[in-house]
């Protein structure tokens, strides 16, 4: 699917450049995802995944523009931007160990629990539908959890604030094999229930498969973009991301 056959725009950044002291970790990158979409950014190790999420939200000081669901964000501030609907589950998961699962998730609905919203446990038994294996576990600590069912407790906590836009910041990275494959179910799943994604990946093969439209970051600025389904039959991608020095991403991917 083209984003060009999206006629509304949820995410959209133009130009964004993101320096640490002299060296540019970002420069002029532009990206839009349209509502229900799935849009992938792949790309090698240190490319600036990490820095585009962190600067969207406002993590991370940056010039250029991020306009979300609308709104021109002339400085990003998480707080704001998370009280909009967007939400970011970042690369380390960043849980409260020593809290029990079905804390940390209703700590996910902090703000809309400050602001008066009755439905937070409605929203407790969706995740619980979504993933079995966190209400089996909701008693137990954040700390006692798996690598997988770690990653499903920082996705529930950031479904819990009811998110139009969710970004992933290397959802499947250190986990085994069976779990990634379960995570992008888990994430085309989110899709179907309209939920929009940003995903950054770098198991190219499994991010290909399951987005709409991809973008490729390298050394700090998009390189290609084009519907998923056409960059993952690109010859340059399947040399650079998908070929023999990436089989073992086949295997995670199906």
């Amino acid at each position: 699917m083209n984003t060009n056959d999206q006629p509304n725009t949820l995410l959209e950044v133009k130009d964004l450049c993101v320096a640490y002291g002299q060296v540019e970790a970002l420069s002029n990158a532009s990206l839009r995802v349209g509502e229900g979409q799935i849009v992938t950014v792949i790309g090698p190790n240190g490319a600036g995944k990490t820095t585009l999420l962190s600067a969207i939200i406002g993590m991370l000081g940056s010039r250029g523009q991020v306009r979300f669901d609308g709104t021109l964000e002339t400085v990003p501030e998480v707080e704001v931007l998370v009280g909009r609907g967007l939400g970011l589950v970042p690369e380390k998961r960043e849980l409260f160990g020593s809290m029990s699962v079905e804390d940390n998730l209703r700590l996910g609905g902090f703000m809309r629990y400050r602001r008066g919203d009755a439905y937070l446990d409605g929203t407790l038994a969706e995740i619980y539908s979504l993933f079995p294996r966190l209400f089996e576990r909701r008693k137990q600590l954040a700390a006692t959890l798996s690598g997988g069912e770690r990653q499903m407790l920082a996705v529930g906590r950031a479904l819990m604030a009811k998110p139009k836009l969710l970004m992933l910041d290397e959802p499947s990275l250190g986990l085994a094999p069976l779990i990634t494959r379960e995570i992008f179910r888990i994430i085309a799943d989110l899709r179907r229930q309209g939920v929009s994604i940003l995903l950054v990946e770098q198991n190219a093969r499994a991010a290909l498969r399951v987005a709409d439209y991809a973008y490729v970051l390298e050394t700090g600025q998009i390189a290609m973009q084009g519907p998923a389904h056409e960059l993952a039959d690109d010859p340059r991608v399947i040399e650079a991301y998908l070929g023999l020095a990436s089989k073992h991403q086949e295997m995670l991917a199906t």
